[in-house]
């Protein structure tokens, strides 16, 4: 598999000591939970905004949960409490929403590490913090975006997948760039491409066996996922 593919490849113990910004971002519920559904009837023109963000969120909800080829725009208009064909306001097609659902998830994903990237961080807590980034994204009971993407990459057009593409590569540059500061720290010895692909293929796996409150923390998963990942522990204090 190309280097190209491995974040899309198969189908959180960071404080906020340690990672202010991303955590404050969470604490300030940048990433809302799916909105309840709106009274029927057509939206003013004040409400479109609002309502482009109620159809993506259950779109991604209903796409995570019953896949996208089994998705009808009923069913989303349905779930937002819209009529069936007031989302034509918003989107043309239900490639369209797919193509917004995981576009919003990359952003987003993509400010975290980003933010994390920003800060004057050692190399080792800069990947802890993109780690528990990466599977909050993937884990949160509210964040289905990533998820499609993993998912439902071969149902995005050419187009569609173009624009991720590049959302990608620069969510994947961030990244490059920590390994490589692993490297000349010795935290990691001896990163490889092939290293890469499987940490991106063992943290994506989480989506299919992590259970929210039955178990580890997002935080305490993350911590595990860098010893694993590292193979070696936390150097004392």
């Amino acid at each position: 598999m190309s280097d190209e593919r491995c974040f899309l490849q198969n189908n959180v113990g960071v404080t906020a000591r340690r990672c202010p910004s991303y955590n404050e971002r969470m604490q300030n519920n940048v990433s809302p939970a799916i909105p309840p559904a709106r009274k029927r009837g057509r939206p003013i023109q004040s409400e479109n905004d609002s309502l482009r963000k109620d159809i993506i969120a259950h779109s991604a909800a209903l796409f995570r949960k019953q896949g996208y080829a089994n998705t009808t725009v009923r069913d989303i208009a349905a779930a937002v409490g819209i009529q069936p064909g007031s989302w034509f306001y918003h989107f043309k097609s239900k490639q369209e929403i797919l193509l917004a659902v995981v576009e919003q998830g990359m952003v987003q994903s993509l400010a975290d590490l980003e933010a994390i990237a920003a800060q004057p961080l050692a190399p080792r807590a800069a990947f802890k913090c993109m780690v528990e980034v990466h599977l909050h994204t993937l884990l949160a009971p509210d964040h289905a975006f990533i998820a499609v993407l993993l998912y439902e990459w071969r149902s995005l057009d050419q187009p569609g997948r173009a624009r991720i593409i590049k959302l990608k590569d620069r969510y994947e540059k961030i990244w490059d760039e920590v390994i490589a500061a692993l490297h000349r720290s010795g935290d990691w010895t001896l990163p490889t491409r092939f290293d890469r692909l499987l940490m991106f293929g063992a943290l994506n796996w989480t989506a299919q066996w992590y259970k929210p409150g039955a178990g580890a923390s997002l935080g305490e998963l993350a911590e595990h996922a860098v010893r694993f990942i590292l193979r070696t522990a936390d150097p004392a204090p």
